[in-house]
């Protein structure tokens, strides 16, 4: 009874951690300078309780590499320079 308790407990413990997995800060790491050209997609989620800044993922499209995606850092005046070209190229109709 004891080893199963034992094991239910373990498995709850181990749902717990993974359902938290998916809410952690993506953006660890920078990303390159980017061309605006390749852009494909850009996704802007708010800030977090356990991030420090806003996250800015960007998905870009080369002949040799495919998709990737990038986080970008957003203090930087190139990534700010992407949002507003991006915002305006959306609205007129790509």
């Amino acid at each position: 009874m004891k080893l199963l308790t034992a094991a239910l407990l373990l498995l709850f413990i181990a749902m717990c951690l993974t359902s938290t997995e998916g809410v952690k800060c993506k953006c660890s790491r920078k990303g390159p300078k980017i061309r605006f050209s390749n852009v494909r997609k850009l996704e802007v989620k708010p800030r977090y309780p356990f991030c420090v800044e806003e996250m800015i993922i960007v998905t870009l499209w080369t002949k040799v590499r495919g998709e990737q995606q990038h986080c970008l850092n957003p203090k930087r005046q190139n990534t700010v320079r992407l949002l507003k070209w991006y915002r305006v190229w959306k609205e007129k109709g790509r």
